[in-house]
Order: C-alpha cells, then sequence, then structure tokens
C-alpha cells in the first residue's frame, strides 16, 4: 500500500496517487498491446478450422495473429472510459497513434541504416537466401510496412468510435446497464475496425493469403467474419471482469463510475 512518506512531491495525496498509478497501468498496457499487434500484425495467420462446402471448395477460417491480443485494448480503454472520462480515453488513443508513427520509423531506419547483410555487387540489394527470402528483420519490416496503413486507420476509427458509443450508452442508460456500454461500444468499434483493416490490407497492401483463382469478395467477406467472431466472443466474453473491475475500482478508487468525469470541475 502507499502510505504518505512513498508519495512524489507532484502526487497530491495517497488516493490521487492511487489514481494516477491504476492510469498508468490501463494505458501501458493498452499502449504496450497496440506496438505488439502492430509488429506482429500479419506476420502469420492462426486457422481457426476448416468447412467443406457442396462445391467442394473449402471455408478456411483464420486470423491474423496480431488479432489476438488486441480485445484488450478495447478493454482497457472501456476502463478509462468509465472511471477517467471521455477525454482521457481520447487522449490514449491519441498519443495510441503517436506510438504507432515512432514503432513505423525506427523499423523504417534499421532498415535504411547499414548493416553487415551480403549486398548483390551488381545491384547493391540484400542477397536473398536459397527460399528466396530476405534476413528476418526485413521480412518483418515489409510485413509490417504492408498493415501498417490499414492498421492505423482501422485503429483510429475504431477506438473513438469505441470511445464515443461507450459515453453515448453510459449517457442513455443514465450510467446503469454496464453490460450495454461495454458490449455495444466493444462490438460495434470492432465490426468497423475488422472490415477496415481487411479491405485496407487486402486492396492497398496485398497483403492478405488469398487465391486469386476464388472468388475475392467471398473471401474478404470470410476474413471479416472470422475476424470479427472472435472478436465478438472475446468481448462477450470480457463482460463478468469488466464488471468485477468496475466493482473493485469504484471502491479502490473512490470514483462513482455513474458519472461523466469529464464535467467535474479542475481541482
Amino acid at each position: 500500500m502507499t502510505g504518505p512518506h512513498d508519495l512524489h512531491p507532484i502526487e497530491a495525496s495517497v488516493l490521487h496517487a492511487r489514481r494516477e498509478r491504476v492510469f498508468l497501468i490501463l494505458s501501458g498496457l493498452f499502449l504496450g498491446t497496440l506496438a505488439m499487434l502492430n509488429i506482429l500484425g500479419i506476420s502469420r495467420f492462426i486457422k481457426l478450422g476448416e468447412l467443406t462446402t457442396g462445391a467442394g471448395t473449402p471455408l478456411v477460417f483464420a486470423i491474423a495473429v496480431g488479432v489476438l491480443p488486441y480485445p484488450l485494448t478495447f478493454l482497457c480503454t472501456d476502463f478509462i472510459s468509465e472511471f477517467y472520462g471521455r477525454k482521457r480515453a481520447n487522449f490514449v488513443v491519441f498519443v495510441g497513434l503517436v506510438l504507432n508513427i515512432w514503432v513505423v520509423f525506427v523499423i523504417w531506419l534499421g532498415g535504411v541504416l547499414p548493416g553487415f547483410e551480403a549486398l548483390d555487387p551488381s545491384t547493391g540489394e540484400i542477397v536473398r537466401d536459397a527460399a528466396g527470402r530476405l534476413p528476418v528483420f526485413f521480412e518483418v519490416r515489409a510485413l509490417t510496412f504492408g498493415a501498417v496503413t490499414a492498421s492505423m486507420v482501422a485503429y483510429m476509427s475504431a477506438q473513438f468510435c469505441d470511445v464515443y458509443v461507450f459515453h453515448f450508452f453510459k449517457r442513455v442508460t443514465r450510467g446503469k446497464l454496464l453490460w450495454v456500454r461495454n458490449n455495444g461500444s466493444t462490438m460495434t468499434s470492432q465490426l468497423v475496425d475488422t472490415t477496415a483493416v481487411i479491405l485496407i490490407t487486402h486492396y492497398y497492401a496485398h497483403a492478405l493469403p488469398v487465391d486469386s483463382s476464388q472468388p475475392i469478395g467471398r473471401q474478404l467477406a470470410l476474413f471479416i467474419i472470422t475476424g470479427y467472431a472472435f472478436k465478438f466472443v472475446i468481448a462477450a466474453a470480457d463482460t463478468l471482469p469488466f464488471y468485477l473491475g468496475v466493482k473493485w475500482l469504484s471502491e479502490y478508487l473512490e470514483i462513482d463510475p455513474t458519472e461523466e468525469h469529464d464535467e467535474l470541475p479542475e481541482s
């Protein structure tokens, strides 16, 4: 437990320190997860299942590995929205955009600086191995760049949508029906996210594992349905942890979660 003698000079009280440290943990989980999924991205697709249709053409249900930690970001912004208000939640989303740009810059810089890779003397390009692959860093770099536009557009659209819908339901229900704003905001925003990231990744980055001999529309729809179904199930499953977290944090932080805290006067 934090006592008065453990406070930093800028921390006004034990309660103030507690609130700021919880905010830091939630923001850190959000931003750390965001950085991780931005690098993992579409480096690997996970096969969830396969269904053979009457025509004999199998329908493969798969999600990108970067999707696995993504639902946690919505849970974090829901907690921040619930206890710290819409302005802080939107600020964390904006910092996430800056973090995305920073990650891309570092990956770009790491590729343009001179290294120890073997170069083709005739072209000056990095020599590929027998399988036609570049060194691991450059393979990851290509995949990251291929998906970064989709990731950033989808991220901004989905996260701001999540915060807006969360507070919309909170106002409409007068702070009641916690499960409505938690699930309603997350499920709506993740549909926006999934649709945007699949369409942009395919049409702009050309990075989805599609079969050109099969109808593209059906394959893209299957990617969207599969990705959204995974996120939908996770969103439904996090309802209980969200309820328990809100109950515990409302007592620990001494904050009434039914209020819109953006309207509180500055202390």
